[in-house]
């Protein structure tokens, strides 16, 4: 039997977003391969006169746009007040039950501005009972309280 068979690349599930009723976000694996193809798309490399060495800097920007490329599917169920849990928005002059629509530029202002959905995304790409199960039960989140407005 040949390892790299057996071997799979990516598998994208649907996880339940823990703390927020319906909001559930499909997301890939990520491979130690695949994290550090990002990082290396991610990494500039210039040369230090002052110290004589090449220095490798992470564009943290860039980092967000290729990690949220390649481990955020979709999402359903995200609404405005789920919203207000996870980011400052002003949403005053909107009815709080309605959807956010998924799309690439939504996705990676929510993962780069939301501390809280970060932490829960890193945590759930880099579990593979999340993979290994392929079902929606929530995954906990271990970083602040709940999200939810009471």
């Amino acid at each position: 039997m040949d390892l790299k068979t057996l071997v799979v690349d990516s598998k994208a599930v649907w996880v339940e977003f823990a703390g927020l009723d319906g909001f559930s976000v499909e997301v890939a694996n990520l491979s130690r391969k695949e994290l550090n193809r990002v990082r290396k798309k991610c990494t500039t490399s210039k040369f230090n006169r002052k110290s004589r060495q090449i220095e490798e800097t992470l564009d943290d920007d860039k980092f967000v746009v290729e990690f949220t490329k390649a481990t955020v599917k979709g999402w359903k169920g995200l609404t405005l007040e789920h919203l207000e849990g996870l980011l400052l928005i002003d949403a005053s002059e909107k009815d709080k039950s309605d959807e956010v629509p998924y799309s690439q530029e939504n996705a990676e202002i929510l993962v780069g501005q939301s501390a809280e959905f970060d932490t829960w995304l890193n945590e759930v790409v880099f579990d593979l009972e999340n993979f290994r199960r392929g079902t929606e039960e929530p995954t906990p989140r271990k970083a602040g309280g709940t999200a939810k407005k009471s």
